[in-house]
C-alpha cells in the first residue's frame, strides 16, 4: 500500500472502459474505513456515470476534459442532513447549524475521499482529484439537489489509465516536517527549499510562457488570483450560508 502511495500520479486520460459495479463498490466501502470524527460519517459520495448528467454538471468543471471524458466521477459533500434527520428522528435536537460543524463534515469527507483515492489506485485505477468545486459550488448544489446541509467539497474521476505521465514534484521532506514545535522559514530555507521546484526545465519553460520573472507569480498572478479568490471566497461563503452553516 505504501508503494501506491509513492507512486501516485494524476491521470487525466482514460481509457473507454467501465468500471464494474462489484469493483467500484469494493473500492467505496475501503473509503469508508477512513477515520470519521465520533463515527458519525458526516459525509456523501455522489457517483455520476450518466453521460447527459455529466453534461449537465460539466459547466461547473470548467468543461476540463478530464471531468467530461472520465468514465466515472465522485464528488465528495460534507453532510449532515442525514445525521440531523437521524437525530431529530430518536428524540435529540442537533445543534449543528455552525461553522465548527462545517468543518467536522468537512475533515470527514476529505478523508474518505483520499482512502477512496488510494484505494482505486491500488486497484489499478487511475484517479484525478479536481480541487475546484468549491469555485462553483452553488451550481453543482443545483444540479445534484443537494439539500440543506450538504455542501460538494471535491470531486474525483475513476477510470483505467489511458496515459502514463510522470510524477509531479513535491517538495523535500523537510520543508513540510516540524519536530516538536513550528520552525519558521528564513530566506536562505526557502530558497534551498524550492531550488529543484524551480530549476525543472518544466517549470522554466512554464514561468518564460507566461512572461513571468519567477515561478512564484505564476501562482499569484495566473493560477490562484488575489481576485479570484476573493471572487470564489464569497461565493463559497454564500454556500455555507444558504446550507446552514453560517448566520
Amino acid at each position: 500500500m505504501m508503494d501506491v502511495l509513492l507512486n501516485h500520479r494524476t491521470i487525466r486520460r482514460y481509457k473507454d472502459e467501465p468500471i464494474d459495479e462489484a469493483l467500484l463498490n469494493k473500492i467505496l466501502k475501503a473509503g469508508t474505513r477512513a477515520s470519521t470524527t465520533g463515527n458519525m460519517q458526516l459525509y456523501s459520495i455522489i457517483v455520476n456515470r450518466d453521460e447527459e448528467m455529466k453534461k449537465k454538471l460539466a459547466p461547473a468543471f470548467f468543461n476540463q476534459p478530464t471531468f467530461t471524458k472520465a468514465p466515472l466521477a465522485l464528488t465528495f459533500c460534507a453532510d449532515f442532513n442525514r445525521f440531523n434527520k437521524w437525530c431529530r428522528q430518536r428524540n435529540a435536537e442537533p445543534g449543528y447549524d455552525n461553522f465548527q460543524s462545517f468543518m467536522t463534515a468537512a475533515t470527514d469527507a476529505l478523508l474518505v475521499a483520499q482512502n477512496v483515492c488510494v484505494a482505486a489506485e491500488s486497484a489499478g485505477l487511475g484517479i484525478c482529484f479536481i480541487g475546484t468545486v468549491t469555485y462553483n459550488a452553488d451550481k453543482i448544489i443545483d444540479t445534484l439537489n443537494l439539500p440543506k446541509g450538504v455542501v460538494p467539497l471535491v470531486t474525483v474521476t475513476l477510470g483505467w489509465p489511458d496515459e502514463d505521465p510522470g510524477q509531479t514534484e513535491r517538495l523535500p521532506l523537510e520543508a513540510v516536517v516540524h519536530h516538536e514545535t513550528y520552525q519558521d522559514y528564513t530566506p536562505e530555507a526557502i530558497d534551498r527549499l524550492y531550488k529543484e521546484k524551480e530549476e525543472l526545465p518544466a517549470n522554466k519553460q512554464l514561468t518564460a510562457k507566461n512572461n513571468k520573472e519567477t515561478l512564484a507569480q505564476i501562482f499569484t498572478d495566473v493560477r490562484y488570483t488575489k481576485e479570484n479568490n476573493e471572487h470564489f471566497s464569497k461565493v463559497f461563503l454564500d454556500v455555507l450560508k444558504k446550507q446552514g452553516f453560517l448566520d
